[in-house]
């Protein structure tokens, strides 16, 4: 695993300890970062259920503003911040150690992101509970999105009021959905 692209290209970044992650595959953060282009330069991003931090660093390295790091085990959390380091990001960063749930609950919506990536463990629907919650509670800039990172098999229709679906790309067992609010998508 590595940065694809950069201020950090190159550099090799850490694995979280034992089984408890799936990081992201470069070829799935590629295309995530293909698709986002040049929106990302200057961009604050949430990366929820960051796991070894792969995707917000990327991000760092890629041009974001600032990245907000959420993981609530702990080997992970170390690896994020030993994998900030090895980049030289860590002064853009905030790594907190908590639950996605409760950071969401309490978050600052005067703070809002223009990216939010969500990747959390598979098979618990924790994706889904993730997404209503931002479509309760906006999180976003008016043009901002979500990227939600799942297998196939779990994907389903959720009942929306702020957020739209407006693509999907999948790569091998990797589905990418990617949401705006409802406005922005029907401006765009």
């Amino acid at each position: 695993m590595r940065v694809i692209a950069g201020k950090a290209k190159g550099r090799k970044l850490v694995m979280v300890p034992g089984s408890g992650t799936r990081p992201v595959s470069d070829k799935v953060k590629g295309a995530v970062f293909d698709i986002l282009g040049a929106e990302i330069i200057g961009a604050r991003v949430l990366d929820l259920f960051a796991g070894t931090g792969s995707v917000g660093i990327e991000a760092l390295s890629r041009g974001a503003e600032f990245v907000v790091f959420v993981e609530r085990a702990r080997k992970a959390v170390a690896t994020i911040q030993r994998n900030l380091e090895i980049t030289g990001l860590a002064d853009r960063a905030l790594v907190l150690h908590e639950d996605a749930f409760h950071y969401l609950n309490h978050a600052d919506p005067a703070e809002p992101f223009d990216l939010i990536y969500v990747a959390p463990p598979q098979y618990q629907e924790l994706w889904a509970k993730a997404l209503l919650a931002l479509d309760a509670k906006s999180l976003l800039t008016p043009m901002g999105q979500v990227v939600v990172q799942i297998h196939p098999k779990e994907a389903q229709d959720l009942p929306l009021r702020e957020l739209l679906l407006y693509r999907e790309r999948q790569y091998g067992s990797t589905l990418l959905r990617f949401y705006a609010p409802k406005d922005s998508v029907q401006e765009a």
